[in-house]
């Protein structure tokens, strides 16, 4: 992010996910320890830019240098997940990946862990799923897209299909969507098996797949930084909704327990 929504304390080099707004600590230094006990450092990476990969890495030292994954530019949130993807694959062929923003207010720890678990399982279950998480809307907001709710997932709590995405909605459709009853806000924040998000952007959105190709087997190794300096422009710019979400039919949808702000 730029930071515009909260300038001037919040800025270019200093977007709000770096900024203490709740509590002692930063944004981004919740989001990774609110992960801690699903990942440890050695399985937590960052995707962010070259201006901010300094401050990242001030602010988690924990984290090694190379687990900071620096995008020469920005190209949305399917081309970020990919390469992180690409990346978790390099360690683990069977890695579950939680995909999670670093500049939200989430409350309690606790029930977020417990939600992450519960998707896990989830996908456990079935390896093709590709969970999100929809919060309970409290008010017919505009600002956020939505997700509508379709059948619940047998065996599983308060995990249902996705019946259809819906875009930001103008003040009287939403409100007609919090009378409905079955439709939740998009968190943004996704659980998944790594190779099943590449397999879905290969059958969705190839043209990401086709750039990643050409460097994916230089994950891990010391070629990683140059080759993403090489080729990652030239992947198309497109969010991992429209790239995959909207269009795959093996998409769950686990009504998140915990208290959402995406902080703007």
């Amino acid at each position: 992010g730029s930071g515009t929504r909260f300038w001037p304390v919040s800025r270019k080099e200093l977007p709000k996910q770096f900024l203490t707004l709740f509590g002692e600590q930063s944004l981004i230094q919740q989001a990774v320890r609110r992960c801690a006990e699903l990942s440890g450092p050695d399985s937590t990476w960052i995707v962010t830019n070259a201006a901010h990969a300094v401050e990242t890495g001030r602010q988690i030292p924990e984290l090694a240098a190379d687990h900071i994954l620096i995008e020469p530019c920005g190209r949305n949130t399917a081309p970020c997940i990919a390469i992180a993807a690409a990346r978790v694959l390099a360690d683990d062929p069977d890695a579950i990946m939680l995909v999670t923003p670093a500049d939200h207010v989430i409350t309690p720890n606790e029930a977020f862990v417990a939600a992450v678990q519960r998707a896990m399982s989830t996908v456990e279950q079935d390896p093709s799923r590709l969970c999100l998480f929809g919060i309970v809307p409290t008010r017919p907001a505009t600002g956020y897209g939505y997700i509508e709710q379709g059948a619940g997932i047998p065996e599983s709590d308060r995990v249902f299909s996705v019946a259809r995405f819906r875009e930001k909605p103008n003040a009287e459709t939403a409100q007609n969507f919090l009378d409905a009853g079955n439709f939740l806000w998009n968190s943004g924040i996704f659980v998944w098996r790594a190779d099943t998000i590449l397999n879905a952007l290969q059958q969705h959105s190839p043209g990401v797949i086709e750039i990643l190709d050409r460097f994916r087997d230089d994950a891990g190794t010391s070629q990683w930084s140059s080759a993403m300096e090489r080729e990652f422009s030239n992947m198309p710019s497109i969010s991992i909704d429209y790239a995959v979400l909207e269009h795959s039919k093996d998409v769950c949808v686990l009504e998140a327990p915990f208290t959402w702000d995406d902080v703007g």
